[in-house]
């Protein structure tokens, strides 16, 4: 593939904040590809950007020159492109995600194609409902302290799965109304709340069986607890309803609530570092139910997190977000090891989108057992229907 030119600028994700898109011009035309950003962020993910957006934008464009050089041919061709050009996480992926476009359409192939031709089953959606923590304002002085409340429909399509998901959101936005305990919705389009952690599951477990009558569907039902947000270094320091756990507290507190809600996906349980508690969790769950435990500040799509978390057996689940880490072909190698040793992977987007949606063809390409992409919002919707796309595909 020739490259003619790569330009980077500005546009705003859905917080209206600042973020890079690039585009590649290829004699088969423009193609574009831009980061998201995260508020949550874990202490071990690479910078957004070297020293800020303006000199990773600055960067690219410097380096038009000696990218049009490079001869892309295939996705491992990637590592010249990191030879040339050195950029901050959220800059090298809108990159590559670019320069992949502009290669897939250089074989007339979607970009999922070029990564795994054979790619043939689809993910389950994780979605948040009810939201707390970092990415929700407080309704009347409060808040849950967990950051998400999570939706898994159990259907036998992608689409009816989506479908379902946004019947239970609607359905959690309507017991929140008859409460009096809504408020408006958050950064990542989840209903904000006064209700506390287990309030806001009994509004989670009553959507489940309210949903199985409506439509004999299934969903699952599971937590993002993001725990280093409110670790203070020494305790789990909780505001509604106050209480104040070390390690081992914490790991019975979310043990009897995996038990008590039939909870199926619980992720960041504790703090980033805390893998021998990750472990314990783990172990314990297994005993009792089969559940995710699932790493995001833990690993951070990081190689060497990863692996020390399969050595201390921590997890059975990690959250895959390019943009951690930024290389494509570190990503694939996270997810590549995860799946050898059979942890489950789920692609995410983060809590400031943009409209791009390459991440799900990388969550197809690459076969990851979900994807946690949001529910509402246009920046959410818009992945979720490149996946029922690609399903219709092969109808």
């Amino acid at each position: 593939m020739k490259i003619k030119l790569v330009r980077a600028e500005k546009i705003k994700d859905s917080r209206k904040e600042n973020t890079i898109s690039v585009f590649v011009k290829t004699e088969k035309g423009l193609f574009s590809a831009s980061a998201p950003a995260g508020k949550s962020v874990g202490k071990y993910e690479k910078p957004s950007y070297i020293k800020s957006l303006d000199e990773d934008i600055n960067l690219v464009n410097a380096s038009s020159k000696k990218l049009e050089k490079i001869n892309l041919s295939e996705f491992s061709n990637l590592e010249e492109v990191e030879k040339v050009v050195k950029l901050g996480a959220n800059s090298l992926f809108a990159l590559e995600s670019a320069l992949l476009k502009a290669l897939a359409a250089e074989s007339e192939e979607n970009l999922w194609q070029l990564l795994n031709e054979n790619a043939n089953k689809f993910p389950i959606p994780v979605g948040n409902c009810i939201g707390g923590g970092l990415h929700t304002r407080n309704v009347s002085g409060k808040k849950p302290d967990f950051q998400e409340f999570l939706i898994l429909p159990r259907a036998k399509n992608f689409l009816d799965r989506v479908f379902l998901m946004q019947q239970g959101w609607k359905l959690c936005g309507e017991r929140l109304k008859l409460r009096k305990a809504c408020g408006s919705l958050n950064d990542e389009g989840a209903w904000s709340t006064s209700l506390n952690n287990e309030q806001v599951l009994e509004i989670m477990q009553e959507t489940r069986e309210e949903l199985k009558l409506q439509l004999d569907n299934k969903i699952g039902i599971g937590i993002d607890i993001a725990a280093s947000s409110f670790y203070t270094g020494f305790i789990y320091n909780y505001l509604n309803k106050k209480q104040r756990l070390n390690a081992i507290q914490q790991v019975n507190y979310i043990s009897e609530l995996i038990n008590n809600f039939l909870l199926e996906y619980v992720e960041d349980p504790l703090n980033e570092n805390d893998f021998s508690n990750f472990k314990l969790l783990r172990e314990s769950v297994i005993r009792t139910r089969p559940c995710l435990i699932v790493g995001d500040d833990l690993t951070t799509t990081n190689l060497e997190r990863l692996k020390l978390a399969l050595k201390k057996g921590s997890i059975n689940g990690i959250i895959i977000k390019p943009n951690q880490i930024g290389s494509l072909i570190q990503t694939r190698k996270v997810v590549e090891l995860a799946r050898k040793s059979g942890v489950a992977c789920i692609m995410s987007h983060r809590s400031g989108e943009t409209m791009d949606t390459a991440i799900a063809d990388f969550a197809f390409g690459w076969q990851t057992d979900f994807v946690k992409f949001g529910i509402h919002g246009k920046e959410r919707e818009v992945k979720l229907n490149r996946l029922v796309s690609i399903e219709k595909s092969f109808l």
